[in-house]
């Protein structure tokens, strides 16, 4: 269950919390200056420390007429990435190269990278008492080593191929010669690597070469001896004699087969025709002779003069009869022409026959042949294709190692990396810094002096005050002032008086006197109530004293419910509080109860706090035994979750009177307020039974969204005074509710016991 902070009703003066910067400003311009001129002496004592730098770039440095013939196609490729360069830093760092810098500039003869050399005394008492180890336990070397690292910074320059390498040294002289000792030894270093490859790839090469030589020249000899044995004639393309006659032959088949179909299709057309009287003119083997246009031409001729002389002559004259018979002649003739064209053609099918016959046995001599060649190329071209990687290899082999031989005689190994910048020696120091730690020493002393100043102000209390519109500053007026009638007629106003909640709340802060109002408002508010102590539920003298002087006020207009009416009521009003008033004593505390079971059976979370001193509220909703409730709750020896228990008889909770001690539970009465307002924010009603309580006890309870309810058994003089003194003193839309009537609650729900926090 989620419990408002009681921080919420109180806000921060934050007129009173700066002010307490201005009261103590004395002793935060002390401290300031105090630490302030610390600064300064810690900066004005301090060693100075000088820092310089040296750039190497990372970049190929091999001209294009030197470069190897292999790499000439790789200019375009970056020498270096990104993992590359980070590489390179760390072989710039590397303690090989610190040693060769340590040993030639005589690092191990100064104090300041061997602290062996010049121990203070402080330093040799912490030594002495095992506060600090020996330097001496430690090689000097590993020493001198510890100091360059702790001094020396290696990094790449981002977005670029340059190094930086920046030392820091007391002496401005040695802290520029150092960076530019480690570029020239990673320089050197790199020369040297290169080298040595260099003439470990010439020592490995030689060797080989002369194996390769062997190795080639026994190659191509095998390569001789198997042509020889296996008689493999080369043809044209580079390819086997009996496959290139093999293909040539075939060729020829596919032509001879193509001419013998032509011939013996055309001979089988002449035929046809001849033999169906049919016209020879769409043959082109008839067409095309000489003679067969000759006589055709002669058939034109005589057909042209036949008809001509038909024009005069009859059809048995002698001309005609001459001309017919000459043209039957030139149409035998054409028929016979025909013929031998014909055999001819057959004559041309069987010699093309013939010679395809002839072709496809040497077609089938060549297949085999040219098989068997086809394996014994195989092995050839095996044996070729190991001699001549084996010479390729002796090519490149002989190449490099020429190259490789140049440049050992000559000594030419140029580095892929120079000196972009050499050191400058510093001349101003890059720590201490006087201005910038004296300022930030002054801001950061007057920053944490005024924070602590606010802290403690805010820590005291001083600096805090009651929330505008909270329950300890102001309970909101439930209803308007009401007008009471004077016996003579008149209508004169009767003064409400403020809750005494209020009263207290100027009080404690004015005058300081918070527990003793506390204790005060305790026996009046939220102390329970017993019917039989009259004496604890009396008003105030002076509230007394105003009734009774105070003329009869007008008869109240308010009708009395019954329970079931009272919870439609708080449903429909949506009220987030229902304060019951039961001056019959414990009898009457039924109302409360059967309202909340009303309103929690309707669907609504209902939470009932029993104030009664008898605990007369709670009893019907709990098992018998004693449970912790309201006063453990206000003695703090309880959370909400102990506190609050579940109904046997409903889904609604209920928080008793609990089993801690009264008095020492009432010294926190202005808790009451606290949690009645977190107990609104968890459920959606919160209904109190305060017995016989006056204006003034409910007044610390009520709030915004507040219905006020008056228990009644019987309409006695008792319940009536009750009324009246509740409806002039603020609460004027009272209502009477009656449990008369109301059936009692069924079996109790099984295993319920406490309410789920």
């Amino acid at each position: 269950m989620s419990v408002q902070s009681a921080a919420a009703d109180v806000d921060v003066d934050l007129r009173q919390l700066f002010a307490s910067l201005a009261r103590n400003w004395l002793r935060i311009l002390v401290v300031v200056l105090v630490v302030t001129g610390l600064a300064f002496a810690f900066a004005s004592l301090a060693t100075r420390h000088y820092k310089a730098e040296t750039q190497v770039e990372i970049a190929p440095r091999e001209s294009v007429y030197t470069r190897p013939a292999s790499n000439n196609n790789d200019t375009d490729k970056p020498i270096l990435d990104e993992q590359g360069v980070a590489t390179q830093v760390q072989i710039i760092s590397s303690n090989e190269i610190l040693k060769q810098v340590a040993q030639k500039l005589g690092l191990e003869k100064l104090p300041e990278f061997d602290e062996a050399l010049d121990m203070s005394p402080l330093s040799r008492a912490l030594v002495l008492v095992g506060l600090k180890s020996d330097p001496m336990e430690i090689p000097t070397e590993e020493r001198v080593l510890k100091k360059m690292h702790e001094k020396l910074n290696v990094y790449g320059v981002e977005k670029t191929r340059i190094i930086a390498i920046e030392f820091s040294s007391e002496d401005p002289k040695l802290a520029a010669a150092i960076p530019d000792a480690i570029a020239a030894a990673y320089i050197a270093g790199q020369g040297a690597a290169k080298l040595e490859s260099n003439n470990a790839a010439a020592d490995f090469l030689a060797p080989e070469i002369a194996d390769l030589q062997q190795q080639v020249k026994a190659a191509e000899a095998k390569v001789a001896a198997y042509r020889s044995q296996s008689d493999l004639l080369m043809g044209g393309n580079n390819s086997v004699l009996a496959t290139q006659q093999l293909s040539e032959l075939s060729s020829e088949l596919s032509k001879v087969r193509a001419n013998r179909a032509a011939a013996e299709a055309t001979a089988d057309g002449v035929r046809r025709a001849l033999q169906n009287g049919g016209s020879l003119d769409a043959v082109p083997e008839v067409l095309s002779s000489d003679l067969i246009q000759r006589l055709r031409e002669r058939q034109v001729e005589l057909r042209s003069n036949i008809a001509d002389l038909s024009t005069t002559l009859l059809g048995n004259h002698p001309r005609i009869r001459a001309l017919k018979s000459q043209l039957a002649d030139l149409d035998a003739q054409i028929r016979s022409e025909a013929q031998k064209i014909m055999k001819g053609l057959l004559m041309q099918a069987e010699t093309a026959k013939a010679r395809e016959n002839q072709l496809v046995a040497d077609v089938n001599t060549l297949k085999a042949a040219s098989a068997q060649a086809g394996e014994q190329q195989v092995d050839l071209d095996a044996l070729q294709r190991d001699a001549t990687a084996k010479r390729q290899q002796l090519e490149l082999y002989l190449t490099n190692y020429r190259e490789a031989a140049s440049r050992q005689d000559r000594n030419y190994l140029p580095v892929d990396a120079r000196i972009a910048s050499k050191a400058s020696v510093p001349s101003e120091a890059y720590f201490p810094k006087v201005g910038p730690i004296v300022g930030a020493a002054f801001a950061a002393s007057l920053l944490i002096m005024a924070i602590v100043t606010l802290l403690r102000e805010l820590f005291s209390g001083r600096a805090m005050r009651p929330a505008t519109g909270s329950r300890f500053e102001r309970i909101d007026e439930v209803a308007m002032p009401h007008v009471a009638q004077a016996p003579g007629g008149a209508a004169m106003p009767v003064v409400r008086k403020e809750p005494a909640i209020l009263q207290d709340s100027v009080v404690r802060q004015e005058m300081g006197d918070r527990l003793a109002e506390a204790e005060a408002e305790l026996h009046t508010a939220a102390m329970p109530y017993k019917a039989e102590a009259p004496d604890m539920v009396a008003m105030p003298e002076a509230a007394a004293e105003q009734t009774a002087a105070e003329p009869e006020p007008v008869r109240s207009t308010l009708g009395e419910i019954d329970v079931e009416k009272a919870a439609e009521k708080l449903i429909a009003s949506g009220a987030a509080r229902a304060i019951f008033v039961s001056p019959e004593g414990d009898e009457a505390a039924a109302s409360a109860v059967l309202v909340a079971r009303e309103v929690a059976d309707a669907g609504l979370r209902v939470l009932l706090l029993d104030l009664t001193a008898s605990g007369a509220a709670s009893r019907p909703m709990l098992d018998s035994g004693l449970f912790p409730g309201i006063t453990n709750l206000l003695a703090s020896e309880a959370q909400f979750s102990d506190v609050i228990h579940a109904d046997l008889y409903s889904d609604c909770h209920v928080i008793p009177v609990g089993t801690a001690d009264p008095v020492r539970a009432m010294r926190a009465a202005d808790r009451l307020p606290i949690i009645m307002q977190s107990l609104t924010t968890a459920y959606d009603l919160v209904v109190v039974e305060c017995g016989p309580a006056d204006a003034q006890g409910i007044g610390r309870l009520a709030g915004d969204a507040t219905e006020v309810f008056l228990s009644m058994l019987e309409p006695d003089d008792e319940v009536t005074q009750a009324a009246v003194r509740l409806i002039e003193n603020g609460y004027p839309d009272l209502t009477l509710v009656t449990p008369l009537g109301h059936e009692p609650p069924g079996n109790p729900v099984p295993g319920r016991r406490t309410a789920a926090a």
